[in-house]
């Protein structure tokens, strides 16, 4: 995979590997070869992603994890799978980018209990998912999201976040 990872906040030791290995599950998951597939993380703080949030989103707060789909992957009928991405002319996937925050991550982190590296795993996962095609506004869609999500972990070593 072509994976390039931006790290504007210091604190942010481990993203490289760690979103290495989740967008790679994810990519297992769906049966797209990691190695046709680009994917940009940005690992920033509350301030930057709050920025981003304001400017994407119109929500001037700041949140977890933002994604940027590279093209519109999204099923119409709620609940079905989207569709897989297929290579461009050069036979790459570009799938997007993704921003993370450390400030709320590690908040979040503490106050579910559960160590930052689970949680920075479901929210690259998430945040891939979402490249993919994925979202949560529909109910049947969240529900489906969710399964994936907490699959795709479970492979991963790592508990459901949702049961919590």
């Amino acid at each position: 995979m072509n994976l390039e990872v931006t790290i504007e906040d210091e604190r942010w030791q481990d993203l490289e590997p760690l979103a290495a290995r989740a967008i790679n599950a994810v990519l297992d998951y769906v049966g797209l070869q990691s190695e046709l597939c680009e994917v940009s993380v940005l690992g920033c703080d509350d301030a930057r992603i709050a920025d981003l949030n304001a400017e994407f989103r119109e929500k001037p707060t700041p949140t977890n994890v933002l994604s940027w789909p590279a093209e519109d992957l999204a099923a119409e009928k709620a609940g079905d799978t989207p569709d897989l991405p297929s290579p461009d002319f050069t036979g790459e996937i570009a799938l997007g980018d993704i921003a993370i925050s450390y400030d709320t991550c590690i908040r979040e982190a503490a106050e579910a209990g559960k160590s930052m590296d689970d949680h920075v795993a479901h929210l690259i996962i998430h945040g891939t998912l979402h490249l993919l095609g994925y979202d949560h506004i529909r109910d049947p869609d969240a529900t489906l999201m969710e399964g994936v999500e907490v699959e795709i972990l479970g492979k991963l070593g790592i508990d459901d976040p949702y049961s919590m």
